[in-house]
């Protein structure tokens, strides 16, 4: 998790008008409090680092996408032009993005689904809250770029839908 991912959690917490907020991870620890206290700061945010275990070994993960991005330059040019035609839906929060609304449940669209302006998507879990992500434009779904129950940030593309 980097600073403005933390900047972003905190925004989000103060907006939210959570008194605290405790985030732990593998290798991070985060606690974030709002309101005033005695000292009158009206945010206090600590964050504190956990060691990892010499076990796990990160250049065997890192080798891996350089390798991917070496070849990926040519393919992306590509793409890029083929998607330039079509509408990005992105993330309106940072949360837990999920494609069904609970997990016995189809998903909300697939690639091909005809949608309207208005119509959900995926939900994002933010904080125990699961928020709808509705449909911005009518068209066609063509791709959806984040795989089920994968953290999403604010901004981050989501879908491709094609206007036409």
């Amino acid at each position: 998790m980097d600073i403005k991912e933390i900047q972003s959690l905190i925004k989000f917490v103060a907006k939210s008008g959570a008194s605290e907020v405790k985030l732990e991870m593998e290798d991070l620890k985060i606690t974030i409090r709002t309101g005033s206290t005695s000292s009158g700061s009206p945010e206090t945010t600590i964050v504190q680092q956990i060691p990892v275990p010499q076990a796990q070994s990160a250049p065997p993960a890192a080798q891996t996408p350089a390798t991917q991005e070496a070849a990926a330059p040519k393919a992306e040019s590509a793409s890029k032009s083929e998607e330039s035609k079509y509408i990005t839906i992105k993330s309106p929060i940072i949360g837990t993005f999920y494609r069904k609304p609970s997990p016995d449940k189809p998903a909300f669209v697939e690639v091909g689904t005809n949608v309207s302006k208005g119509d959900v998507l995926c939900v994002i879990e933010a904080m125990k809250l699961f928020n709808d992500i509705e449909s911005e434009v009518s068209g066609k779904i063509v791709k959806v770029l984040v795989e089920d129950s994968s953290p999403v940030e604010f901004d981050q593309p989501l879908f491709l839908v094609d206007p036409s």
